[in-house]
């Protein structure tokens, strides 16, 4: 088994601070992994091992609000020009990217904002433009819906989606069991046997348990940036993208994956049958060797 170093620094990004976490192999081929909603720099951790095993430095930060990152708002286009801050204070040029879930639109604003710094895009049961995808609006709850309604008065709609949000800040507050126990009642069959296997699980745990620990409001800024209009431009991506979803992932439908296909003329889409949300759990190494290969 080839072991992995965490090292974690503070990067400065221009009147705020970021908290990153690098793991894998420090001098090999990087990649930047953007976290899920709610969650923090601690989510890859399920990726170390392969990570180091296939020679990729694998880094992750807190978007702002989230675990040790303080909180200031921000959108898809802010999140890739700091993005762009941390790979220089990390002494990195070009970079592939990859977010699961609320992570994934992230990982596409890179591709689009950061032109030839970024290698390859991936994404991983991501949602698409919500605005734009037919059906995605009415899946919305009661809260998210008030906080539809604010906008475009940004402020007002992260402190609304912000309140979705205690019921994660309560469970991360829970016995290691319980965590587990809470997300399986949320998620597939498959997802639930992925959580019972002891790697997975305690990534889970780990990173949820830091994610909100100072509050809710990057997950209300993560709701605005993706629920609310996208500030980017897809059309800008030219990077090769590798899309990733599951039929039976209860939080992002594979409808999400088929639109930015549709979308995106470099994409290339993978749907997994049988499989949901955690799939990227069980394909690690597929997926990190997919966006850091020749």
């Amino acid at each position: 088994m080839t072991a992995t170093t965490v090292r974690e620094c503070e990067v400065d990004v221009g009147g705020h601070t970021l908290k990153v976490r690098e793991a894998g192999d420090p001098d090999g081929k990087p990649l930047v992994y953007f976290h899920g909603t709610p969650s923090c720099r601690l989510e890859p951790a399920f990726a170390d091992r392969p990570a180091a095993e296939l020679g990729i430095r694998l880094v992750s930060f807190d978007r702002p609000g989230y675990g040790e990152s303080p909180a200031v708002p921000f959108s898809l286009a802010s999140i890739a020009r700091d993005t762009a801050l941390v790979a220089d204070a990390l002494g990195i040029e070009r970079f592939a990217t990859h977010g699961q879930s609320g992570g994934g639109p992230f990982s596409l604003a890179c591709a689009a904002v950061l032109g030839d710094r970024v290698t390859r895009c991936g994404v991983t049961a991501g949602p698409a433009p919500f605005q734009e995808v037919p059906g995605l609006l009415d899946v919305l709850d009661d809260n998210d819906r008030a906080a539809l309604a604010l906008l475009p008065d940004e402020e007002a709609a992260a402190r609304q989606f912000a309140v979705g949000f205690d019921v994660f800040r309560q469970l991360g507050r829970a016995t290691d069991a319980a965590i587990v126990a809470g997300f399986k009642t949320m998620s597939s069959r498959r997802d639930g046997e992925v959580l019972d296997r002891p790697e997975p699980a305690t990534a889970l745990i780990g990173a949820l348990r830091a994610a909100l620990v100072h509050g809710t409001s990057g997950a209300g800024w993560d709701n605005v940036a993706w629920v609310g209009p996208w500030d980017i431009d897809l059309a800008a991506i030219r990077q090769p993208v590798f899309l990733w979803y599951a039929d039976e992932d209860t939080f992002a439908a594979p409808v999400n994956g088929e639109w930015l296909d549709e979308h995106l003329p470099t994409a290339t889409l993978v749907l997994r049958e049988g499989e949901g949300h955690m799939s990227v759990m069980e394909h690690a190494s597929e997926i990190l060797d997919t966006l850091t290969g020749d």
